[in-house]
């Protein structure tokens, strides 16, 4: 009996390796590269210069104004990017999928926004540099061709309005593809029971389609406002710093030279983490919505 029981066994055992081997990876590369860090982040949050506990780094957080002041030009930054890349990405999402375009538009705009989410960092500020800087290829062509001066106007791609400019590029893409299913999803036969019953085109979109579509555009732009809220590169590599968003003020803290308080950016840090976990929980509780009607 025991020599029929052992070959089970092992055979169980080597199943069990099987599924979960796979996985080793994974669960390595989170405790390394996340939990750890975390870790290292929240504990360096309640030292000071010299390894004592401390609450003097969180309540400066709330009391100190440049912190405050860049956690607010980053929220707005993060909000404007998400909202306006979220109603331009579902429009564009719309387009290619119940909007009737040909079949080799929706091939190009899914491809175009595979790699514009991914395109970041120093390149897409060199890029939008040569493009809308004061010397880049649209500014020439709008002033040589148009007479259009665009930084007489006040305009200036290294303020706000250009950073947001520049955040858009890689915000409305990444929301058409995460759109682009959820508009998939929608069933044929909704639409068909509504104009059997007499909608309108507008009435079904209002009264049906939109209702359900709702919790993933919301969703959606939570991810946006998230995708932005922690960029760094490209807000770095575009103005310089004179936007003082809150990771520009995270790595002046950690390495700088005139603000250097390393544990001071750690529980500035900690602050980015408290934000983004209530941003991925908003995306998490809209989910169960959207996914209810979308499955």
């Amino acid at each position: 009996m025991a020599q029929l029981t052992l070959p089970a066994q092992k055979h169980h055992i080597r199943s069990f390796l099987g599924k979960w081997i796979g996985l080793v990876p994974f669960f390595l590369f989170a405790l390394l590269f996340i939990l750890l860090p975390s870790l290292g982040l929240l504990a360096g949050s309640f030292l000071d210069a010299d390894g004592n506990f401390t609450l003097k780094n969180i309540a400066e957080l709330f009391t100190t104004p440049f912190i405050v002041n860049a956690y607010k030009l980053s929220i707005q930054i993060s909000s404007v990017t998400a909202l306006g890349g979220g109603i331009f990405g579902f429009l564009l999402a719309y387009s290619v999928t119940v909007g009737g375009l040909p079949r080799p538009f929706r091939t190009a705009m899914i491809t175009f926004s595979g790699v514009a989410s991914n395109f970041a960092g120093v390149p897409l500020a060199f890029a939008f540099v040569a493009t809308l800087g004061r010397t880049g290829f649209v500014t020439a062509i709008l002033k040589n061709v148009f007479g259009v001066e665009i930084y007489q106007t006040g305009f200036t791609l290294y303020s706000f309005l250009g950073l947001a400019i520049t955040y858009m590029y890689f915000q409305f893409p990444l929301m058409v593809l995460i759109m682009t299913p959820a508009l998939d999803g929608l069933k044929r036969e909704w639409r068909e029971a509504a104009e059997n019953l007499g909608a309108s085109t507008f009435q079904y979109w209002w009264r049906i389609a939109l209702p359900i579509l709702l919790p993933s555009i919301l969703g959606s732009m939570i991810l946006l406002f998230g995708n932005a809220f922690g960029a760094y590169a490209t807000a770095y590599a575009l103005t310089g710093g004179a936007l003082p968003i809150i990771t520009i003020q995270i790595g002046a803290q950690i390495r700088g030279d005139v603000l250097h308080n390393p544990n001071l950016g750690y529980a500035m840090a900690m602050g980015m983490v408290f934000i983004m976990a209530i941003s991925l929980a908003g995306y998490s509780w809209l989910q169960k919505f959207s996914e209810r009607w979308l499955r």
